[in-house]
C-alpha cells in the first residue's frame, strides 16, 4: 500500500516539478565508473515553450505518430509488432512516447516482464494525471540523446552549439533519428543511415502538419 501511495505521489509531484535525475543517468554513471571511464551527465531542464516545435514534431513523427490520439498505448502498433515478430521479422517494439517517459523517469532500462508490467502501470498513471504537453515536456527533458547527454537543451548544445529553442527542422530530425540508440549513432555529423532516417522524418513532419496539443 505504501509503494502504491509513493508511486502515485511521485507522479503527482512530477506533474509540476522538474525531474532532477533519472535511473538511467545513475546506471550510466556507474557503468562508466566500472569501465574506468568516469563521465558525468549534462542535463539542463527547460520548459516546453523553450523547446523548438520542430523537435517536438520530429520525435512524434519518429517515435510515436499517434501520440496525440492514444491514451498511452498504441494498440495498432502493438498488434503489428506482434505479427511481425511472430513472422520472424526483425524484432521491434511498439513503445509509445508515454511508455518511454514512464520507463525513463521511474524505471530501469533492462527488459523483463516485471519491468514491463510496472511500465504499463506508470504509463496509465501519467496519462491519467499529466497532460500531453507535460508528458512531452518530461520526455524531451529526460531521454538520452548522446553520451552523457540528457534532454533537448543539452542535446542541442552538444550537437549544434545552440539552445533547443533554435533547432531547425533538419537539426531536430537528426536528433530524433538517433533516439533508438543514442550511444551508437551521431546526430552531427550524420552517417548515411542517420541521413536517410532524417530525410524520412522530415517528410513525415510535412505530412503531419501543424502540431496542436488538446
Amino acid at each position: 500500500m505504501w509503494l502504491l501511495v509513493f508511486s502515485i505521489g511521485m507522479v503527482f509531484l512530477y506533474k509540476w516539478v522538474p525531474v532532477p535525475v533519472t535511473p538511467l543517468m545513475v546506471i550510466r554513471s556507474v557503468e562508466n565508473y566500472q569501465d574506468q571511464k568516469p563521465m558525468g551527465w549534462k542535463h539542463d531542464w527547460v520548459s516546453l515553450d523553450q523547446i523548438s516545435k520542430n523537435l517536438q514534431l520530429a520525435v512524434i513523427c519518429s517515435e510515436d505518430q499517434n501520440f496525440l490520439k492514444h491514451n498511452g498505448f498504441d494498440v495498432e502498433a502493438i498488434e503489428k509488432a506482434y505479427l511481425d515478430n511472430k513472422k520472424g521479422k526483425r524484432i521491434k517494439g511498439a513503445s509509445t512516447i508515454s511508455q518511454q517517459t514512464a520507463k525513463n523517469v521511474f524505471l530501469w532500462p533492462q527488459r523483463s516482464w516485471f519491468r514491463k508490467g510496472l511500465e504499463v502501470y506508470f504509463t496509465f498513471l501519467i496519462e491519467s494525471i499529466w497532460s500531453k504537453e507535460r508528458i512531452m515536456e518530461v520526455y524531451l527533458n529526460s531521454i538520452e540523446m548522446g553520451p552523457g547527454i540528457y534532454g533537448a537543451e543539452a542535446a542541442a548544445i552538444y550537437w549544434y552549439k545552440k539552445p533547443a529553442s533554435k533547432l531547425s527542422q533538419y537539426e531536430s530530425a537528426s536528433i530524433a533519428a538517433i533516439l533508438p540508440n543514442p550511444l551508437k549513432y551521431k546526430a552531427n555529423p550524420a552517417t548515411n543511415y542517420i541521413e536517410r532516417r532524417k530525410i524520412w522524418i522530415v517528410r513525415q513532419m510535412g505530412y503531419f502538419g501543424k502540431l496542436e496539443y488538446k
